[in-house]
């Protein structure tokens, strides 16, 4: 537990502000564009209608209803009542590496960020946790906008230090999480795909949607490395002085095949795929993302 010069810690408080501060400008920059709400929430099951009252956003009206009988009625989705949408941040070491300024975990939390100022401002509920091994920090479900500064807190002050065992998490948070929601998982899946996908499934048991942010290095993807070079492994595999060049097709061919599976094995589960290269734009990766999900769904 965090003392109570760790919780004052100006540092800590001053990273917390920035990262939210960046999530606000991303999320209110997307939606102040040429689509001004197009992110409906994440919960996309109907449940039922019920009658219009003033400050009911106007935006659910079902039309076809109102040509029918001329009357209003809001369409009402599962989410009202049901959804939470949990944010599980990979925190595991290899999660450190970025060959330019910014490292993938970096790029995790922004997109985290991003995620939970857009669920609670739009009345949804969420919850986080960052894991390696296992759940090392989770924060449970909150609708309050007002609760972002504590995500925010937990999520600049987490040091990636530990190996990964994702799909020990997902079966944890599968057992633990009973009623249907949705889990939005943000990894670089350095693990082993089979036992990650069976924990996706897992969590898809209860009727909860899984959407996996793969998000990986531009230079993991192309491998630009030239001359003779030490590569330190993370998670504790060590050191190895060779020259690129003689690994690279192989390497290329492995990591595309890594990739290709898991992409695979997402679609075949009806699970979301989401590939993210942390030399794209945040604002690019959730603006596509959600335009793809507002189109899918409608």
């Amino acid at each position: 537990m965090a003392s109570e010069h760790q919780l004052l810690d100006p540092v800590a408080i001053h990273k917390a502000e920035v990262l939210g501060l960046q999530a606000r400008q991303i999320v209110e920059g997307y939606m102040a564009g040429e689509h001004k709400s197009p992110y409906r929430g994440f919960a996309i099951e109907f449940s039922q209608h019920r009658e219009y009252v003033p400050g009911d956003d106007t935006r659910h009206l079902d039309w076809k209803v109102l040509g029918r009988c001329d009357r209003y009625y809001i369409k009402q989705y599962e989410q009202e009542t049901n959804y939470v949408a949990h944010l599980l941040v990979d925190g595991s070491e290899s999660m450190r590496y970025g060959s330019g300024k910014i490292t993938k975990f970096d790029y995790a939390k922004t997109i985290a960020a991003c995620l939970a100022y857009l669920i609670l401002q739009q009345r949804d509920a969420v919850a986080l946790a960052l894991f390696d091994t296992t759940t090392r920090n989770y924060l449970p479900r909150t609708d309050s906008l007002s609760s972002i500064h504590n995500l925010m807190t937990v999520l600049s002050g987490f040091v990636p230090e530990q190996t990964t065992q994702i799909a020990n998490v997902l079966h944890e948070m599968a057992g633990q999480v009973k009623r249907k929601g949705i889990f939005i998982i943000i990894s670089d899946c350095f693990d082993d795909v089979d036992e990650v996908l069976q924990g996706m499934r897992h969590l898809q048991f209860s009727g909860s949607e899984v959407i996996l942010f793969h998000v990986m290095d531009p230079a993991e993807l192309t491998f630009p490395f030239k001359g003779s070079v030490e590569f330190r492994g993370l998670e504790g595999t060590g050191k190895l002085v060779t020259r690129p060049s003689e690994l690279r097709k192989s390497y290329l061919r492995e990591i595309n095949g890594f990739i290709n599976k898991l992409r695979s094995g997402c679609e075949t589960s009806g699970c979301n795929y989401i590939p993210v290269n942390t030399a794209q734009p945040w604002h690019e990766v959730l603006c596509g993302y959600l335009a793809t999900r507002q189109h899918r769904y409608g």
